[in-house]
């Protein structure tokens, strides 16, 4: 905490501020290690986390490096936070409009700049312990697709495939983590549902000649990877074992790409360029990759225009897609980490076509 802490002070301080204030539940962990209803508020010689009663023993127990203050909540761990921001100029990330408001309107102060660019230039370099979480949460995800193979049949309902396989990750200590869009912590999309990119989960059941798009998103220690599979179901098409095979050499292709120095636009140009030489250039209607950390798209953002320069240590997916409207959708994705040589996947599981029934 105390290296993330000088880290974030002095990316603030070359953007003029002398302190990094927290009100949302990814950047108040990312500074204190704890995940909750809180303010954290850190400049160079310490944290402060700002925490209702409610959360008194949580917050003793989880957090680390950080001085503790209790407030009652509302206005009072407001006027508590101003305290506590006194004399600073302080780049805070975006809390709701009401509290926006409510600072503006209780602090004589004008030195409360809510601006996310601080936080996000720290989060998206990962440390050697937020690495080890995502590699253990993509283990998790090769597990689940493990399961998959002897799960996926005819029959079978995607409803029920994402009960089983949020079971299994509860049994493996991972947590779900669920798209703000979303009603459902999964992907689970089967025949035309696979030609949505977000599909929701539905009570369809597998029927022959279905192509399954199975994309999980699971948290380890707080931490998020990000895989995708598509399997196939009983006889399988020409058409669809070919747009496998594009979507398969296109995501190599974004694999050995993905390394330091190069643009990120250029990981997504070499990625579509494939798919759309093979003509399906109008069915890849999605960026090809994002970067995952505390939340499940984060920045560096894999897409044109994008002249983000990868660096090392970034986590990004990547994810190259073939939909067919009515009829059925191709993903592919994995973790991986970007390096100045060969990117590291952390995902495992295989990406030949496995027909299953």
């Amino acid at each position: 905490m105390k290296n993330r802490r000088s880290r974030l002070v002095n990316i603030a301080s070359r953007k003029g501020f002398n302190a990094v204030a927290a009100f949302q539940p990814e950047n108040v962990f990312y500074l204190t290690n704890f995940w909750g209803e809180a303010i954290a508020i850190c400049c160079n010689d310490s944290t402060k986390l700002i925490v209702p009663k409610l959360e008194t023993s949580r917050a003793e127990q989880d957090s680390k490096d950080c001085e503790i203050i209790f407030s009652d909540r509302g206005f009072q761990s407001i006027d508590t936070f101003i305290n506590e921001a006194k004399g600073k100029i302080v780049c805070a990330d975006d809390p709701d409009y009401s509290t926006v408001e409510a600072i503006q309107r209780r602090s004589s102060e004008k030195h409360f700049i809510f601006n996310t660019d601080t936080l996000v230039e720290g989060r998206i370099i990962k440390d050697e312990r937020e690495i080890y979480a995502i590699s253990k949460a993509a283990k998790v995800l090769d597990e689940l697709y493990e399961i998959c193979i002897d799960e996926v049949k005819i029959g079978l309902s995607e409803r029920a495939l994402q009960a089983k396989l949020i079971f299994e990750a509860l049994q493996m200590d991972a947590k779900t983590a669920c798209y703000k869009s979303t009603l459902n912590p999964l992907i689970i999309a089967s025949g035309p549902n696979g030609a949505l990119p977000h599909a929701q989960v539905s009570d369809r059941k597998f029927v022959d000649g279905d192509m399954v798009v199975v994309d999980l998103t699971v948290r380890y220690a707080s931490y998020i990877a990000d895989a995708t599979r598509t399997f196939a179901l009983g006889r399988t098409k020409r058409e669809t074992r070919e747009a496998y095979e594009v979507v398969k050499q296109s995501q190599q292709i974004g694999i050995d790409y993905a390394k330091e120095g190069i643009l990120c636009e250029r990981v997504d140009d070499e990625c579509r360029a494939l798919i759309s030489n093979r003509g399906y250039g109008n069915q890849f209607i999605h960026s090809t990759g994002h970067g995952i950390g505390l939340s499940i798209h984060e920045s560096p953002w894999l897409r044109n225009p994008n002249q983000q320069v990868l660096r090392r240590n970034m986590v990004v997916t990547i994810e190259p897609g073939i939909y067919i409207d009515g009829k059925f959708g191709v993903r592919m994705e994995d973790s991986i980490i970007v390096n100045n040589g060969q990117a590291k996947n952390l995902n495992g599981f295989t990406k030949d076509l496995l027909v299953l029934g």
